[in-house]
């Protein structure tokens, strides 16, 4: 993944937990949830709409 190998991953981690502190990662992590899914479903209504324009491609 990328690269980094555990070590490096254990280090991020710690230096995240140093600077939002324990009571602040869940809200961040939250929202990081909610901004990958808004990312899926976008990427799906893009890939649905390239799909219906591609059948009134063929059907025109």
């Amino acid at each position: 993944m990328f690269g980094l190998g555990t070590p490096e991953i254990i280090l991020i981690a710690i230096v995240i937990l140093v600077l939002f502190g324990a009571k602040k990662i869940p809200e961040l992590m939250q929202g990081l949830g909610k901004g990958v899914k808004e990312f899926k479903k976008a990427t799906s209504d893009i890939e649905k709409d390239l799909s219906t324009s591609e059948d009134k491609e063929k059907k025109a």
